[in-house]
């Protein structure tokens, strides 16, 4: 009952308003216990250095209470080696205050050590604070961009941001800063389909990357994420070679750590796919993704599954398979949760993928409903965001459903192959959309003619 929130249910359970008070008592009583539950199991299964750190803080707390001075010291200064190796400022505040507290006993550190430690870990604190605060109010205007289609120049909402909380140059010079900063960059750039806008991040992030030789493992989190970044950008880019390379040296680090590599394979699984297929590998490409899907598990995160199983239905339309037509079935989620989960653009995308599957094996009349379902729902949102191309491409590919001949005419093959003369329709999804056009006239698959146009750009 609490999982569907069935309140029909409720009330044939209970029928006076009493025992509905009864209800949401017992509610209330076995969240408290699931909560109690979840932090004991956190803790016990928890192998993490933080967690290690945590342990140590309590069990440390615990015997200078009770007067166990020497053991309880030592409790604490492994509790703060650990901390102070994963960069865990607030654990460390706290590590501190206690030792502080408990200064004036027999086998304490140097009272002014202790203080200098904890002014410069303050200092610390407020740096990550800073930090945190522009990271989360560039997040939140990112949604403004997605989600309504407001026109910012990154480059000056970036400077403006480190302005107001003065945020100084090496305070961005942490693997953690470049991290934030590169994921709001290749969301942008994802946003405008334009990878060029984010170059310079990129070449600083390089940078960064090679200057530093000695690795922590409290940064491989912010590490490995970072190559992500680089290998979409490089794909993006149609650098197949360094995004490639990037990818490989993402794996020698995920295979360091389990947990990571639970994390993050099937992202780098996804990119490895669209590297494979646009370099003509397309068999291997779909054999990978296939294999990846096949092999998820349970823990998986849904955003990743979708974007492999959205993906594979993209390779095997380009190469004529009717096995798009199932996997389009598997994509059960609503727009609403997809828009919200995924992204506006990565719904669109979705939902004009339909139509074209649809209207690739003569499903003519539900293509048509599609399309007419997809230009109620985001025509007033592309026209807001300036995204009239696609309503453009929308028209012509319901001229095609209305009159599959009209693709052998001329002026319709100029208004098609007019589309990649413009800059915004070099990425190699929108080109791949354009392909599937090109391919009804020139009796080929759509796969070959996007590798062919991704060659020749």
């Amino acid at each position: 009952m609490i999982e569907t929130d069935d309140i029909d249910g409720l009330n044939k359970l209970y029928k006076s308003a009493k025992n509905k008070d009864a209800y949401h008592a017992l509610r209330k009583r076995l969240q408290d216990n699931l909560l109690l539950f979840l932090s004991q199991r956190i803790f016990e299964n928890g192998h993490s250095d933080s967690y290690d750190a945590l342990r140590l803080l309590v069990v440390g707390r615990f015997l200078l209470e009770n007067d166990v001075v020497k053991v309880g010291f030592k409790c604490l200064d492994k509790a703060e080696r650990l901390a102070e190796h994963l960069e865990q400022f607030n654990l460390l505040n706290e590590l501190l205050l206690l030792k502080i507290q408990y200064a004036h006993l027999k086998g304490a550190e140097n009272f002014e050590a202790l203080t200098a430690r904890f002014l410069q870990n303050q200092l610390d604190m407020q740096r990550e604070a800073k930090l945190n605060i522009a990271y989360a109010f560039l997040r939140q205007e990112l949604q403004e961009i997605h989600l309504k289609g407001k026109v910012v120049n990154l480059t000056a909402l970036m400077l403006t941001t480190i302005r107001k909380y003065k945020i100084s140059e090496k305070d961005l010079m942490t693997y953690k800063s470049i991290y934030q900063i590169l994921f709001i960059a290749n969301e942008y750039a994802a946003i405008q389909q334009n990878y060029e806008l984010i170059e310079r991040y990129i070449n600083r992030t390089n940078q960064f990357i090679e200057g530093r030789s000695y690795k922590k493992e409290s940064h491989l989190f912010y590490h490995i994420s970072i190559l992500y970044f680089l290998a979409n950008f490089h794909l993006r880019r149609k650098d197949f070679g360094r995004s490639g390379s990037y990818l490989a040296e993402m794996m020698d680090l995920m295979v360091a750590d389990n947990r990571y590599h639970t994390l993050f394979y099937l992202r780098h699984q996804l990119l490895s796919a669209l590297n494979l297929f646009f370099t003509d590998f397309a068999e291997d490409a779909i054999a990978l993704l296939q294999q990846s899907l096949s092999g998820a598990k349970h823990a998986s995160k849904p955003e990743d599954i979708e974007d492999l199983r959205i993906c594979l239905t993209m390779f095997l339309a380009l190469c004529n398979d009717r096995g798009s037509l199932k996997q389009l079935t598997l994509l059960t989620r609503t727009d609403a949760w997809y828009e919200k989960k995924m992204g506006m653009l990565w719904t669109i995308r979705k939902n004009l993928m339909e139509i074209l599957v649809q209207a690739q094996f003569s499903n003519i009349e539900l293509a048509m409903s599609r399309l007419n379902s997809f230009r109620r729902r985001y025509k007033k949102y592309l026209l807001k965001t300036s995204e009239e191309r696609v309503l453009v491409y929308l028209r012509l590919v319901e001229k095609y459903l209305q009159k599959p001949d009209v693709v052998f005419e001329s002026i319709y093959q100029k208004s098609v192959l007019n589309q990649l003369d413009k800059k915004e329709n070099d990425d190699i999804f929108t080109l791949s959309f354009i392909a599937w056009l090109i391919a009804r006239w020139e009796k080929k698959t759509a796969c070959k003619v996007v590798l062919s146009l991704v060659q020749h750009r």
